[in-house]
């Protein structure tokens, strides 16, 4: 029961509700009290021929007004507790998603896409349940139950309550042992949907690639596999749910023997009358709800503790970029970097080591080096998704962790390797940081992005939905529009990350000019491989093994020997024999 108080934080917000239902709750138990009583006293008119017609149209009056009273009842107190358990899934969902939107890139590298949507979806409906139907049987059972015990015993007959409730301790025991056993089970279960969950989504992502490979048959196994796995892992939660109602309804059993015999005996001996009886069992038929809603109760809390510890676990994961500025920047100004050393959690080998430049506002920085150099990482922390561990990074004068990051976010537009566009039309996606855009920021957004005519010859033109992560557009299409979007958003610090790879060099050249056009007096920073895209850089920076081993200017390093002489010198042979084909 540690769950109901772990919720306790809730139910103190909602206390309106909960006692308004819980207040109700009693009203309805006190009223399905009168029933066997009307019954037992009939039976006792009809057994001495006593009953007239008056009585009985006042009787079933009585029980017919009572019936419609509990009706209207239950129907309120359904909305008080209910709506109560709606709201709080409603908290918690808004809890997770704020700490979604919260975590840095980190956060997602450790975690599963699949795991989070179980999280958001399966663990917020068990703790639902729990502050729903939960509460519900705890209150509900305990009220009926102790209602109706106190009626058996002091209106009937103490001694065939005492008796009736022998079997009881049984009961206790074994919901107990088995709601021990449907914790670690359920805990297992969603554990297994989480993996499951995440296999689809990545296979539906992936479904090109599985099908170019022709790999169809074995993702399909492995899903089999996965679902396999939960099957059994649900089977087993089933095994332990379904032992519940049968173990409740033997002792249930055993409860009507003992007062049907018991009581048979007290009415020989005139102890009781017969219609006490009537009364007596109809009573202990009430008891069989608060019975079977006990172990019910044990099902749905250990599914509730199982569920909220896992999202507790996962809210209480610390934000790896910890929001302490206070500045609110109105411009970068000069970029200065300093870095002795930087390394991913958990990696012995740095990402980035002894690295240092300054950026003059209104410069650009062209960064480049071999695959896996460093050179997202380096744009990365610009960015501040990482803190830069044992180095520092200066806008004007001021370190970058004391502005709010949200106002660093403002500073830069940003255009990552992963050209992520929504499900959205075009223009949705090119307009994802300003909503209110006007459709012609748009337009010149794409132009200067060189992608207007390709999405002029679209049917639907900025109107067409590009299907999900992109699917309907090429990857230089996305790239384009990737850069359009960053455009708009117009920050002061433009970062390409690779982001003109998949365009040929006249499309380059014609967003490179537009660049030098509009941002003049920005600051732009482009990583690429193909050095024409960062030839006109005031600043160059050559990575290897997150090191800087050459900088300087276009014509400085072309000139020196090493690595970026070489890579211009083969790319160059490159386009010769490109256009000579």
């Amino acid at each position: 029961m540690n769950i109901f108080k772990d919720l306790m934080w809730f139910f103190k917000s909602e206390k309106k509700s909960y006692i308004g239902g819980i207040f109700i709750l009693a009203l309805v138990s006190l009223g399905q009290l009168i029933p066997p009583k009307v019954v037992g006293q009939l039976v006792d008119h009809m057994r001495e021929d006593t009953l007239t017609e008056r009585m009985l149209i006042s009787y079933g009056s009585l029980l017919l007004g009572i019936a419609a009273v509990i009706y209207v009842l239950r129907f309120l107190w359904r909305i008080f507790i209910f709506g109560a358990a709606v709201r709080l899934s409603l908290l918690l969902r808004k809890k997770l998603y704020d700490h979604f939107t919260k975590q840095s890139s980190e956060f997602y590298q450790k975690r599963r896409v699949g795991d989070l949507m179980a999280h958001s979806t399966n663990d917020l409906q068990a703790i639902q349940q729990t502050a729903g139907d939960g509460v519900l049987t705890l209150v509900d059972s305990l009220m009926v139950g102790g209602f109706t015990l106190i009626a058996m015993a002091t209106t009937i007959s103490w001694k065939l309550t005492l008796i009736s409730l022998i079997p009881m301790p049984f009961m206790a025991y074994a919901t107990s042992r088995y709601g021990t056993m449907l914790h670690k089970r359920f805990h297992a279960a969603q554990e297994a949907f989480s993996s499951l969950n995440d296999k689809v989504q990545e296979s539906i992502s992936g479904s090109r690639v599985i099908k170019a490979f022709g790999q169809e048959e074995h993702d399909s196994a492995a899903f089999k596999e996965l679902s396999a796995d939960a099957v059994r892992k649900n089977m087993a939660v089933a095994k332990v749910d379904s032992l519940f109602d049968p173990t409740i309804s033997l002792i249930v059993g055993f409860s009507f023997f003992l007062a049907v015999s018991f009581g048979a005996f007290f009415v020989v001996q005139g102890e009781m009358s017969l219609g006490d009886l009537v009364s007596f069992t109809a009573y202990l038929g009430l008891l069989i709800w608060p019975m079977l809603a006990f172990g019910w109760l044990f099902n749905i809390v250990e599914r509730g503790r199982a569920s909220y510890d896992r999202v507790m676990k996962l809210l209480g994961t610390e934000e790896v970029i910890r929001d302490n500025g206070v500045k609110t920047a109105i411009s970068a100004g000069d970029i200065m970097f300093r870095l002795e050393e930087f390394r991913y959690q958990k990696d012995r080998i740095p990402a980035l080591k002894d690295i240092t430049f300054n950026l003059k506002e209104g410069q650009t920085l062209g960064i480049t080096g071999k695959t896996g150099s460093g050179k997202t990482t380096l744009c990365r922390l610009l960015m501040r998704e990482y803190d830069t561990g044992e180095g520092s990074i200066f806008l004007g004068e001021l370190d970058i962790a004391s502005f709010t990051n949200e106002s660093v976010k403002k500073l830069i537009s940003y255009v990552p390797q992963d050209h992520f566009l929504f499900s959205a039309s075009i223009r949705e996606n090119i307009a994802f940081s300003k909503y209110d855009a006007p459709f012609l920021d748009v337009k010149e957004a794409a132009e200067r992005a060189a992608v207007h005519e390709d999405i002029a010859a679209f049917k639907e033109g900025y109107e067409t939905v590009v299907g999900e992560r992109g699917v309907m557009l090429s990857g230089g299409q996305k790239q384009r529009i990737s850069i359009a979007r960053a455009l708009l958003h117009g920050g002061d610090v433009l970062i390409l990350d690779d982001s003109l790879s998949a365009v040929d060099a006249k499309t380059e050249e014609k967003i490179l000019n537009s660049l030098k056009t509009i941002r003049s007096g920005k600051t732009t920073v482009i990583t690429a491989h193909r050095l024409s895209s960062i030839a006109h850089a005031d600043w160059i920076i050559v990575l290897d093994e997150g090191r800087a081993v050459q900088q300087g200017t276009h014509e400085q390093l072309k000139s020196d020997e090493g690595w970026y002489k070489d890579t211009l010198q083969r790319q160059a042979l490159e386009s010769l024999i490109a256009q000579g084909g």
